[in-house]
């Protein structure tokens, strides 16, 4: 987690560090399989997908889900997440290089809280949005 920036000198526009991801690998689907226990054959049985018109496995919508929980939680502290939602866009492939996003949208008090509102996405490198979505985080 980096240090964050004082809720003063947070900007809206502000891009938040963005998380870059190694190539989606069979291995990476067959790991998170077992600890999900989604065993969703889409996501690991080549020959079931292969009926389906597909050329490979997809990467579980749960699976980009919590590759932005990471890129939250590689800013924040998880305790000053205090609201996050995605939106799935996309089928995410093997091989496909992803980058996970946030930019601040909205500064705003709430509850005694200064809260920040942030725009999240995943995308392939040819700049394919796979999931949106968006988190309101506390900064103090």
């Amino acid at each position: 987690m980096t240090s964050l920036k004082p809720w003063a000198d947070v900007k809206v526009g502000d891009i938040i560090p963005v998380l870059a991801l190694p190539p989606v690998s069979r291995l990476n689907l067959a790991l998170y399989c077992g600890a999900s226990g989604d065993h969703n054959p889409i996501h690991v049985d080549i020959d079931f997908v292969r009926t389906t018109g597909l050329p490979d496995v997809i990467a579980h919508g749960m699976l980009s889900m919590a590759w932005l929980g990471r890129l939250l939680t590689n800013w924040v502290p998880q305790t000053a997440i205090r609201e996050y939602s995605v939106r799935f866009a996309a089928m995410t492939h093997t091989g496909e290089v992803i980058s996970c996003t946030g930019e601040v949208t909205d500064k705003f008090e709430h509850a005694g809280e200064q809260r920040v509102r942030l725009s999240l996405t995943t995308a392939n490198a040819e700049g394919q949005v796979k999931l949106s979505g968006e988190a309101v985080i506390a900064l103090a």
